[in-house]
């Protein structure tokens, strides 16, 4: 292991002449872009493996907890940090990609766990006699740990050695449930945290509170709800009264973004809980579902956007905001992007929240479920959506063979389908885009200078049924709930019941493609290219061809000042680039595992290099592993 010393003189040689920054998530306002043209479509022939690293995490000893490697990479100095699934912290030397320092939060092993993600850390900069410089870690048990940077050990004036327990506060918590899965935003000595709620478990979840710390300290500096509280707050008449005292969640589980210029932090919330019945909050339930711009000095709510009414769909906001100046009429204007799980995309100014890409209200299908009341109009916006919203019908089916087509047409002429927003019914739904997007936690990647907008999505239908509490125990019994995902929904009429709409095979049930990379010109607004992403290689029978038809998948894409998109993020063992402006494939190679993270860049030593998180999610059958693999040019 190398001495701290000579990584401190080797940070000061081997800084990057280009002017770039992924000292946060997502890199510089979330943009998911660098600023690095080394790496160019002329050269992609030249790629090789800089170097692999293996963090040794593969969910080992866990009773009940899944695996799925997040991380999106930050640097600093000459320092790469990456987390794990298991809540462990790597320090890397980001040329050589040798281990510097470890560190393990020692999660608990013997409960289960709603959440499997850890999405990367934050780092932080300033005068303190311990730790001048911190990195910060959310752990799967509602903890905020402050490492560090060069050494990897606990800062002792940070809360409770090293750690703040965030879980205090938020109500009644089951140990697992509530979690810290994305890294926190950081703006001058303060960090701000939402949390991640196992979704569905009933009514009264746990609060979804946003606080902002003291990046020294660790003291609590304020508290925001997205669930209004008090009567006097605007947003308090869009619940049913008394709804409120309540119901929890509607949460910030997706990365923050923190605006330095304006003392912004920009929060993206999900679902009152539960997710998919609302009949005990009742009202367009205003701050969930939206995109909210709190004062960073006082937590208090600037302006606040709802991308979806009265959420019985899980279409969280589950993208970390994207900061960005966007052309409007020829006009450089501050914008905040973001990408939701309807698959749409929206633009709001980054000072009042006005929006700037156009949206509007639109008539959607009314809910026959007793108790249910849902709003009668959503807000669509005026970019084309990126993934198929449309009703689906007998004719949608799809099987690679007879029996499984034939499967897949019976639940279509038996489900409720009537295009993005049919509500779940008892007779059973067609979700489309289903629960996990359209757009998920990959988020979208922007490039000012062109004004273009690139995000993964995916495209498979979910089947939503809700089930009277009087009947799930003959639906259990008949074994028609084996293969389904059931929540209790304490608190309601109902139990939920859910999976993805696939067929006998395990392949989705309508046609290909069923994960998708779309580029949207935003000065035109309009789709530019999308282009299936990822073959059926690894999720296929193996008597199956290796079709390039587009799978499912999680992660986002990386743009390159180069005019480069790089990503992984499908259910395959590769990583991928193509180009900015037309969507060709330039380049592929296979990897030891799907790389289900989003990619970052960085320079040293006069090199870039591109690294990647590969080590699968087991919600997708792919992994667990391990690998962190870097590239670069021949030398």
């Amino acid at each position: 292991m190398p001495r701290i010393d000579s990584i401190l003189l080797c940070a000061l040689i081997c800084l990057p002449s280009c002017g770039w920054s992924w000292q946060q998530y997502g890199g510089e306002g979330g943009r998911q872009y660098v600023d690095l043209d080394q790496i160019n479509a002329q050269n992609l022939d030249d790629l090789e493996v800089a170097w692999t690293f293996r963090t040794g995490d593969l969910n080992a000893g866990f009773k009940n907890k899944d695996h799925s490697f997040q991380a999106n990479p930050i640097i600093w100095k000459h320092l790469l940090f990456i987390s794990t699934s298991s809540n462990e912290v790597k320090a890397l030397n980001s040329a050589t990609g040798e281990l510097v320092w470890s560190f393990d939060a020692q999660l608990p092993k013997d409960i289960g766990y709603s959440e499997s993600a850890s999405r990367g850390v934050s780092l932080w900069e300033g005068e303190s006699h311990v730790c001048p410089a911190r990195v910060y870690l959310g752990t799967l048990v509602g903890e905020i740990i402050a490492l560090d940077a060069l050494t990897g050990q606990p800062c002792a004036d940070f809360g409770t050695n090293g750690r703040v327990d965030l879980s205090i506060g938020v109500g009644s918590v089951s140990t697992g449930d509530y979690s810290v899965t994305s890294p926190p935003a950081v703006l001058a000595d303060r960090i701000i945290v939402g949390s991640a709620i196992g979704d569905n478990r009933a009514v009264d979840l746990e609060r979804g509170i946003v606080r902002a710390l003291d990046a020294k300290t660790g003291q609590v500096l304020w508290i925001w709800d997205p669930i209004p509280r008090d009567p006097s707050d605007p947003a308090f008449e869009s619940w049913q009264p008394r709804s409120t005292e309540i119901t929890g969640a509607a949460n910030a589980w997706a990365p923050l973004t923190a605006d330095v210029e304006r003392g912004l932090v920009y929060v993206p919330t999900s679902s009152p809980s539960p997710d998919f019945y609302g009949g005990e909050r009742l009202g367009d339930n205003h701050y969930a579902n939206s995109l909210v711009a709190l004062d960073v000095a006082t937590g208090e709510v600037r302006w606040h956007q709802q991308t979806v009414h009265h959420d019985i769909w899980d279409y969280d906001i589950p993208s970390q905001p994207t900061l960005m100046t966007l052309d409007v009429n020829g006009t450089a204007t501050p914008a905040v992007v973001i990408v939701t799980k309807t698959g749409m995309l929206f633009g709001f100014h980054r000072d009042s929240g006005a929006p700037l890409l156009g949206f509007e209200e639109r008539m959607v299908p009314a809910t026959d479920v007793p108790g249910e009341r849902v709003s009668p109009t959503q807000p669509f916006s005026a970019i084309p959506p990126l993934s198929d919203q449309r009703a689906l019908t007998e004719d949608d089916a799809f099987g690679i063979a007879i029996f499984d087509k034939l499967g897949c047409k019976k639940v279509l002429a038996s489900y409720r389908s009537e295009g993005i927003f049919t509500p779940p019914s008892l007779k059973g739904t067609l979700q489309s885009p289903s629960y996990a997007g359209g757009s998920n936690w990959g988020g979208v990647a922007v490039d000012e200078e062109r004004q273009i907008a690139v995000a993964n999505v995916n495209q498979i239908p979910a089947q939503i049924r809700l089930i009277p509490r009087d009947q799930i125990q003959a639906e259990v019994d008949a074994g028609n709930l084996d293969d389904w995902q059931v929540s209790r929904m304490t608190g309601t009429p109902y139990f939920m019941a859910r999976r993805i709409f696939l067929s006998a095979l395990g392949l989705p049930c309508i046609a290909p493609p069923w994960g998708k990379l779309v580029a949207v010109d935003l000065k035109a607004r309009q789709i530019l290219w999308d282009v299936p992403l990822g073959s059926i290689a690894d999720i296929a029978p193996a008597i199956v061809p290796n079709f390039e038809w587009g799978v499912p998948g999680m992660g986002g894409p990386l743009l390159t000042r180069s005019g480069l998109v790089v990503i992984g993020a499908a259910a395959e063992k590769k990583l991928r680039i193509f180009d900015a402006m037309t969507g060709d494939l330039l380049w592929d190679t296979r990897l030891p595992s799907a790389p289900m993270a989003t990619p970052m860049s960085y320079a040293v030593d006069g090199q870039q290099y591109i690294v990647v998180a590969a080590g699968g999610h087991g919600q997708l059958g792919i992994g667990p592993d391990d690998y962190v693999i870097a590239y670069r040019l021949k030398r």
